[in-house]
């Protein structure tokens, strides 16, 4: 902006743009940002909810060391960093734990746990063929992706590993006497040859 009085709208663009988006995680993969960057903002209201999430992604998010002092009860139970209620009074008063006004209160939804092989599971994945291991994992990717519950999903790999199980008969592929003779007879001309 000039200097010229009176002359508070500038006639052109920003002079220096950034050509890429600020990533907070680029040259500090600790397990602290993974932390901060895995946080779920609740118990607040929407600006406040912009502010906290603001202060994760540019990397400005401090979390607690210790536990603060809840404004209400009066007790060291305000474990999130920038909070000053406790979630339990923030939800009995109904008030934004950050800054204590009675807006509309952002309340996240607990996500369903994703699925787990467990040690069956896994023991039976580990005896089959690396062909069948393969066809069994494609099959669990594509039920996955169809977010079915934990149970039924469960349920619906177990019959597919029963299916895929390795039979000692299918797998035998002895050759027959006339079919050995007649293989050795044709690497003997080509030796000879």
């Amino acid at each position: 902006m000039s200097s010229q009085r009176g002359n508070t709208t500038r006639q052109r663009p920003q002079k220096y743009k950034n050509t890429t988006a600020f990533k907070n995680d680029m040259h500090d993969k600790s397990n602290k940002t993974k932390m901060i960057n895995n946080l779920q903002v609740n118990h607040v209201c929407n600006r406040c909810k912009e502010v906290i999430e603001w202060k994760i992604k540019y990397k400005k998010y401090k979390p607690l060391t210790q536990p603060k002092t809840c404004v209400l009860c009066n007790q060291k139970t305000v474990k999130r960093a920038y909070h000053v209620m406790c979630t339990d009074c923030g939800k009995k008063t109904g008030k934004c734990t950050k800054c204590c006004k009675s807006e509309e209160v952002v309340e996240v939804a607990d996500e369903q746990k994703p699925f787990r092989i467990d040690r069956e599971m896994k023991f039976i994945i580990k005896k089959l063929p690396e062909r069948r291991r393969r066809t069994f994992n494609r099959y669990m990717d594509k039920k996955i992706d169809e977010k079915m519950n934990n149970e039924e999903l469960r349920e619906d790999l177990l019959k597919k590993l029963e299916e895929l199980k390795v039979d000692d008969k299918d797998d035998d592929f002895e050759l027959s006497g006339d079919e050995e003779g007649s293989s050795e007879s044709e690497f003997s001309d080509k030796e000879d040859k």
